[in-house]
This record gives structure tokens, C-alpha cells and sequence, in this order.
């Protein structure tokens, strides 16, 4: 998960300082020596760790924290406002043409992930009711352009492409005019990359951006590259003027160095990040969010935000009758188990989760998405009666669910238990429930309403 280790640094040292009743200079200067190790260890530019320690040390220090009844939560405010200023402090959205279509030049080295991302990015302006135009100018790498027109069709996006006989610079100016033609307002051009910056490349780079006059110039980063992503990004941003910054492979062991440098270094904010390899793994940057994740805070916000986007809510309202009058079955079970995994990977939804970090046993747990398809596969070996009634699963039963399945008997059994425990459970719930509706309005429960209750 990004930034684990950087997180799980700095939240032990404000836990320390969360355990004094009083804070001394000493106190923040050894806590402020913690931070600044931290963030060198997550691969973070040396001067940018200096400025931000700085920062935070000249707040930190004075009269209002040292005399707070709680001056470790104050510390911990200053580090959040800071690391959020540090990433860019809100949220940076995409510059829009006032005159249709809006020109996207997608940038970046070989291998950090440029066409792919300009293949998500194109779905992300397709969930907005946007009519993207996908423009295939890497005339150079062997099947880049068939690359772009799988996404596309995968997406159903067209694709723009001239061959690989025509110069990139013709193809993007032609791309656009195509694009007037038929009424599109975005324009995703993905130009060529190279294993390292040249001056032929960034020719051709220039030139494109002269020809189409794009309204945003996103450079694609692989964040597991740390100090170098930052490299990168400086000289792409001296020759184009670079408006923002996709960090792919967020999702990855990454130390997090790329997305707390970037900004300072080079003034240009990050406006997404990739969260894995799903065509849908993208997500608008954040800062406050991001900062909120390191320190343990969770990010309830964009939870929420994916389970709207991913959950059905009919299903939701029809799941919430069933619990309430104990009538889940495993047929429910096994569609809830879709929708979770359609949330993204578990162990990023529980990071979103906050204090989750502070449950015994989680920080080091390691999170196995393929749990949720050996149990999908349990379920979907059982026949429909099964799965409505699971009384009926006897031992030959169990046995040949066990074999249909690939799991073990003990496998079945497992399931079954955990099944019935939590049938047992939302039967009390719902005992509870009818308890409370029933004395709503009755004294003691002082006018108390429950919206779960009709």
C-alpha cells in the first residue's frame, strides 16, 4: 500500500507525543528529527523535506501548541495542513477549452504508463457523459498504436490514427480536426515516448503543442520511480509548461517520495493517480485526502465516493429490507461479494477506513483478494435451493461442493459456520429493531428516531 512505511513511521511518533500532557521544545525537536528521517526514507527530495520540517517545527513551537491541553493533536493538525499544502491544497481539476474540444497532450517516458492512463482517463470522461476522441501519435513503438485501439475498443472510445508512416505532428492536427468534425469535446492525444529525455523527442513534443495548442499538457510518472519521477517531471515542465501530473502505480510498494516532491519542486500539481491496473483504476488527486491516508486518518470521502459509483442502490435498499427481517440468504451473500470487489483491492478500501492502521494485527496484515473468490467459488457450486436454504447441505452435499469448487470440505464447512453466525447475528439486530420501533416516542428514548425503521 503507498506510503506504508512513511505512515506507519510517522503515526508511532505522534503517538508518542500523544501520550505527554505537555509538550517541550525538546519534545518537538526529537519529534521533528522522527519526521524528517521518515520522509528521506520514503525517498522525499532533500530540500523539500528541509523547507516542510522547517515549516512545521516554527508552528509547532509556539505558545498555542506548548500551552494546549492536547499539544500533540496540534502537532498533528500542523503536520496534516502542511503535508496537504505540501501536495498542492486542493484538489486540481482539468483546464477545460472555452471553445470545444478540450485538447488533453498526454506526455512521459516508455514504461510509466502513458497509453494506458490515457485509455483510463478517456473512461473517467465517459462516467461524466463526455465524448472523448483517443489520438495515436506514438508512431515509434511497435504496437502502440494497436495498443490505443484495443483500449478503445474495450472502452467503445474511436480512435484516431494515420498509421505509423505519417509524422506524429500531422496526426495530432488532423486528430483534432476530425475531432471538430464529428462533435467531440475532449481530445486525448498520446505522443511517443522514450527510454530517457532527448532533444528529438522533446522537438517533436514541442512542435505537437504549437500545432494543437493544447489545454492541458498531463505528464504520466511512475511513482515507484521516486527521485527520478521527480527528475523527469522537471525537465518535461522547463521545455512544455506542463499543467499537471498522472502518478501511476500508486496502487504498488512504493515509498510515496514522487507525489510529496513533485509539487514543491516543480509547481505543477498532481490531478490524478492510477490505484492499479483495471481500466477504471484512476482517480482525481486529492491532497487533504492523501494527507489525511499517511497519518492514519482514513479517507472516508472517497470510500464513499467509489461504493456510489460502484454500488447498485436498488440492490442496496432490497439488501437492507432483507437484513432487517433476517431473510439474507447466500444468493445475497454472493452478490455483495460482486460488489465489493468491484470497490478495487481490499487492502486499499480498509487504508481508507480511519484508525484502521491502530487495529491489532492490520498493519501487517496482508490483505488476499483471492479470499473473496474462493468463497464466490464455494457459492456458485451449490444449487440455487442450496444457497437459499443451506440446511439442506449434508455431508455428500458438502463434499460435492468441496470438489466442484477446488476447495477442501473443511473449506465448505468454514463457510457454513461463518454463514450461520451471521445469520444469528442480524436476527438479533433485527429483534432489536422491532424492540425500538415499538417503544419509539415512549419515555426514556427522549423523541430518539431511527432512520433504518419505516
Amino acid at each position: 500500500m503507498v506510503f506504508e512505511s512513511l505512515a506507519n513511521r510517522l503515526q508511532d511518533t505522534f503517538n508518542r507525543l500523544r501520550g505527554k500532557g505537555k509538550l517541550s521544545e525538546s519534545d518537538v525537536k526529537e519529534a521533528m528529527r522522527e519526521v524528517r528521517l521518515a520522509l528521506l526514507e520514503a525517498d522525499v527530495n532533500f530540500k523539500v523535506v528541509k523547507d516542510f520540517v522547517e515549516k512545521v517545527r516554527e508552528r509547532a513551537i509556539g505558545q498555542e501548541v506548548l500551552q494546549s491541553l492536547t499539544p500533540g493533536q496540534h502537532v498533528i493538525k500542523i503536520v496534516n495542513d502542511e503535508l496537504t499544502e505540501l501536495m498542492g491544497g486542493s484538489q486540481a481539476k482539468l483546464n477545460i477549452s472555452n471553445k470545444p474540444p478540450t485538447v488533453i497532450m498526454m506526455v512521459g517516458l516508455q514504461g510509466a504508463g502513458k497509453t494506458t492512463h490515457t485509455g483510463k482517463l478517456a473512461k473517467l470522461l465517459q462516467k461524466e457523459k463526455k465524448k472523448p476522441l483517443l489520438v495515436a501519435c506514438d508512431i515509434y513503438r511497435p504496437a502502440a498504436i494497436k495498443q490505443l485501439q484495443v483500449l478503445g475498443e474495450q472502452l467503445q472510445v474511436p480512435v484516431f490514427s494515420l498509421g505509423d508512416q505519417v509524422s506524429p505532428v500531422e496526426i495530432a492536427r488532423k486528430g483534432l480536426e476530425h475531432a471538430i468534425s464529428y462533435g467531440h469535446d475532449y481530445v486525448l492525444i498520446d505522443t511517443a515516448g522514450r527510454l530517457h529525455i532527448d532533444e528529438t523527442l522533446m522537438d517533436e513534443l514541442r512542435n505537437i503543442k504549437e500545432a494543437v495548442q493544447p489545454s492541458e499538457i498531463l505528464l504520466v510518472v511512475d511513482a515507484m520511480t521516486g527521485q527520478v519521477a521527480v527528475e523527469v517531471a522537471e525537465t518535461f515542465n522547463n521545455t512544455l509548461d506542463v499543467t499537471g501530473t498522472i502518478l501511476t502505480k500508486l496502487d504498488g510498494d512504493t515509498r510515496g517520495g514522487a507525489a510529496l516532491s513533485i509539487r514543491a519542486v516543480t509547481g505543477t500539481p498532481i490531478k490524478y493517480v492510477g490505484t492499479g491496473e483495471k481500466i477504471d483504476a484512476i482517480e482525481p488527486f486529492h491532497p487533504d485526502r492523501m494527507a489525511s491516508r499517511i497519518l492514519g486518518m482514513g479517507d472516508v470521502l472517497t470510500l464513499i465516493e467509489k461504493a456510489q459509483a460502484s454500488i447498485d442502490q436498488d440492490k442496496a435498499m432490497d439488501l437492507e429490507r432483507k437484513m432487517r427481517n433476517a431473510d439474507f440468504t447466500l444468493e445475497d451473500f454472493l452478490d455483495q461479494l460482486s460488489q465489493v470487489k468491484n470497490l478495487g483491492p481490499l487492502d486499499q478500501i480498509l487504508g481508507m477506513l480511519p484508525g484502521m492502521n491502530k487495529v491489532k494485527g492490520m498493519q501487517n496484515m496482508n490483505v488476499d483478494d483471492k479470499q473473496i473468490n474462493r468463497i464466490e467459488a464455494i457459492i456458485q457450486s451449490m444449487t440455487p435451493a442450496e444457497r437459499r436454504e443451506p440446511k439442506l447441505i449434508d455431508s455428500s452435499r458438502r463434499k460435492r461442493i468441496a470438489k466442484g469448487s477446488g476447495m477442501t470440505v473443511q473449506d465448505v464447512n468454514r463457510l457454513l459456520k461463518q454463514f450461520e453466525e451471521m445469520q444469528k447475528m442480524m436476527k438479533q439486530f433485527s429483534g432489536m429493531a422491532k424492540k425500538m420501533k415499538g417503544k419509539k416516542g415512549k419515555k426514556g428514548l427522549g423523541g430518539m428516531k431511527f432512520p433504518f425503521l419505516p
